[in-house]
């Protein structure tokens, strides 16, 4: 397969329709094998209840005629689209097949005998694919108000290839200030790469580190179709860049982009006027709904702004997880920093019914 540079393909995809080139209807939204009230719950990956919007489930299908070819006009169609409603130009914005494998490849870009710094608990993948180079890492708390402890990150010495942030924050869904991230950016050493994982800023009312990157050659940041757009399973991701910081990460990719229907879909998502916003209300609604019932029975939960929370069961996590399951509710795993809470994603009015029906006769009504 010939390799075709994000550069020298910016503008041909001008000279291809993208849309519309198939007549047949878009499937119905996939049934269960199990009717609603046998299939269990799935409230563990962060996935969306909802899947693709309507319009991406079009698009997703039309896509499926031109799948003998490489989608490489589609690629740069996409980042065309996010580079200009971002405001940022077209060579700061690299396609990855999933936002976890531009991760993975900057752990391998950027650190090695140098360090990698990440707050815990948090995304676990960077310290995963870390510990299989032998790479230090350096896992710094959160602070007292569940957000980055930055200072702490600046901290470490010697100075680290990368530093790694997720905000808002998996599995906890708290937001880190601003003020405090743009300090961590501002104050990292120059030849330390600072990642902020934004797979969930569209739940919350943070601002963006996008328009951070213009003055910051060492920020990478990262987003994701898989959260808001209900696109896990079609594993469309995007690093955003200065183009020396892409080129690192493209030395691993070798241009190997999802396919046409995820292309498609994720297009779709990005030119659906108004599908953030629904799906950002939707989310806040049932979110802290759950939560408002949960504390008021005397549960803590973490001050989410993403589509998971987590609940501070008092008891080792593990065995509540279990018997949630047995209830046919499955909620996320548990971080070892934090052996008594369990994280919920958040579901469907239904979903999140079953969930609490479930909490509270594994837990009790009241804590």
């Amino acid at each position: 397969m010939e390799g075709l540079s994000r550069r020298r393909l910016v503008g041909l995809t001008a000279a291809l329709p993208l849309l519309g080139q198939v007549s047949w209807a878009a499937p119905a939204a996939a049934t269960e094998t199990l009717s609603a009230a046998q299939s269990p719950v799935r409230l563990n990956f962060n996935e969306s209840p909802w899947g693709p919007s309507a319009s991406a489930r079009t698009a997703m299908h039309e896509g499926v005629a031109s799948c003998g070819r490489y989608p490489y006009p589609l690629q740069y169609a996409l980042i065309e689209t996010f580079a200009r409603q971002q405001g940022v130009a077209e060579d700061h914005v690299q396609l990855f097949c999933g936002s976890k494998l531009a991760l993975q490849y900057a752990v391998h870009a950027f650190t090695g005998a140098r360090s990698l710094v990440v707050p815990e608990p948090s995304y676990e993948a960077p310290v995963d694919t870390a510990l299989t180079r032998q790479t230090p890492v350096h896992a710094v708390a959160l602070d007292a108000q569940h957000a980055h402890d930055v200072d702490a990150m600046l901290a470490i010495r010697p100075a680290p290839g990368m530093i790694y942030v997720c905000n808002p924050n998996n599995p906890t869904g708290t937001v880190t200030p601003a003020a405090a991230l743009e300090r961590l950016i501002a104050k990292a050493p120059s030849d330390t790469v600072v990642v902020v994982d934004e797979a969930y800023i569209h739940f919350s009312d943070a601002p963006s580190c996008i328009p951070l990157i213009k003055a910051h050659p060492n920020l990478l940041v990262l987003r994701t179709f898989s959260k808001l757009y209900g696109m896990a399973g079609a594993r469309v991701g995007l690093a955003i860049g200065q183009p020396a910081l892409l080129e690192a990460l493209e030395a691993f990719d070798g241009y190997n982009v999802a396919a046409e229907p995820s292309l498609r879909g994720a297009l779709a998502s990005l030119e659906e006027s108004g599908l953030v916003a629904q799906r950002k209300r939707d989310n806040l609604r049932l979110r802290e709904a759950t939560v408002s019932r949960l504390s008021a029975a005397g549960w803590r939960c973490t001050a989410s702004q993403a589509n998971c929370f987590m609940v501070d069961v008092r008891q080792p996590a593990q065995a509540v997880v279990k018997a949630l399951a047995d209830a046919q509710v499955k909620v996320g795993r548990v971080w070892s920093s934090w052996p008594t809470w369990i994280r919920v994603s958040v579901g469907d009015a239904a979903q999140m019914q079953r969930f609490e029906a479930a909490f509270f006769q594994v837990l009790g009504q009241a804590a």
